[in-house]
C-alpha cells in the first residue's frame, strides 16, 4: 500500500509545477529557482521579495508568497495570473532594472504584455500600464492563456484552499476578469462553486460595529486616471474626469513593505 501524500507535500508540488510550467513556457526555463511560500497579506493575491531567504551554507533565493484565501474564490487562471506577475518581478530582478520600492516600472509591463498579461491599475481593460499598484489582465490569444490552456489539459489543480475566506475576497473574485474567460484556460468559475468545496467554505460575515459599519465590507475602486473611491461590492461607477470605467482594485494589489 502506498504512502499518502501529505497535504504539505501536495500544495507545494503542485505550486512548483505551476512554476516549472510557465517558466518554460513564457521565460524560455531562463527563471531560477525560488522560494514560493503561502502568507495571508490583508488586500494582496500574491508579492515578490528578492533575495528574502538564505540557507545554512550562505545560498540567497528569492521569494513568491501566493494568498491561500483567494484560491477557492477566484477562478483557477486568475491565481496563476498572480503567479506568473510575480514571476515577472523575478525576471527582472535578475535580467532587467526593476523600478525603485514597489513601483511597476515600463521594462516590467512591456515584459508582461509579451508573455501575455496587460498592466492595468485597475485589473480591466483601460487602466493605467504602470504605477505603485498594479493588477493585470489576460490578453486574449496571447501566450499566458496558450500555456494555460496546456496546463489545464494536464488536469492540474491546487488541491488546498483556506476555508475562511473575507467577504470582500469573494466580492473580488465575482466580479474579476477571469469569470469572463473559457473554462478551457482555467476561467469562468471559482472552485468554491462545485459542491464539495462549497459545502466546506465559511464565508466570515461582517460584524458591525460603531467604528466598523461603514467600512469593513467596503471595496475600493479606481479609474484610469487614477481616482479612488471605497464602496460596497457590485456597485457601477464611471468617472466623468477621464470616462473611463472604476474597476476593483483590491484584488491584486500589492503590499507596501515588500521589495519588489
Amino acid at each position: 500500500m502506498g504512502r499518502k501524500i501529505t497535504p504539505t507535500a501536495q500544495n507545494y508540488a503542485e505550486l512548483q509545477a505551476a512554476y516549472d510550467h510557465f517558466n518554460q513556457a513564457l521565460y524560455g526555463g531562463t527563471l531560477p529557482t525560488c522560494l514560493i511560500t503561502l502568507q495571508r497579506e490583508k488586500r494582496t493575491c500574491g508579492y515578490f521579495s528578492s533575495q528574502r531567504f538564505a540557507d545554512l551554507d550562505g545560498q540567497t533565493t528569492d521569494e513568491i508568497a501566493l494568498n491561500p484565501a483567494y484560491f477557492a474564490v477566484v477562478p483557477l487562471v486568475e491565481t496563476m495570473q498572480t503567479l506568473v506577475h510575480e514571476m515577472a518581478h523575478l525576471w527582472q530582478a535578475h535580467y532587467g532594472d526593476p523600478g525603485r520600492g514597489r513601483y511597476h516600472n515600463g521594462q516590467w509591463a512591456d515584459k508582461m504584455e509579451a508573455i501575455g498579461l496587460m498592466p492595468s491599475s485597475t485589473g480591466k481593460p483601460g487602466g493605467q500600464r504602470t504605477g505603485d499598484r498594479m493588477a493585470d489582465y489576460a490578453i486574449e490569444g496571447g501566450s499566458f492563456l496558450m500555456a494555460c490552456a496546456e496546463l489545464i489539459t494536464r488536469d492540474f489543480r491546487l488541491s488546498w484552499y483556506d476555508r475562511y475566506p473575507a467577504p470582500e475576497v469573494v466580492a473580488a473574485g465575482q466580479e474579476s476578469e477571469g469569470m469572463h474567460l473559457s473554462a478551457a484556460v482555467g476561467g469562468g468559475s471559482t472552485p468554491a462553486q462545485g459542491i464539495a468545496v462549497a459545502a466546506s467554505l465559511v464565508v466570515r460575515p461582517v460584524v458591525a460595529t460603531a467604528t466598523t459599519a461603514n467600512r469593513s465590507n467596503r471595496l475600493k475602486y479606481a479609474c484610469s486616471c487614477g481616482q479612488n473611491v471605497w464602496g460596497k461590492p457590485g456597485l457601477r461607477l464611471r468617472c466623468e474626469l477621464c470616462e473611463s470605467v472604476f474597476g476593483i482594485t483590491n484584488l491584486t494589489e500589492e503590499v507596501d513593505t515588500i521589495t519588489l
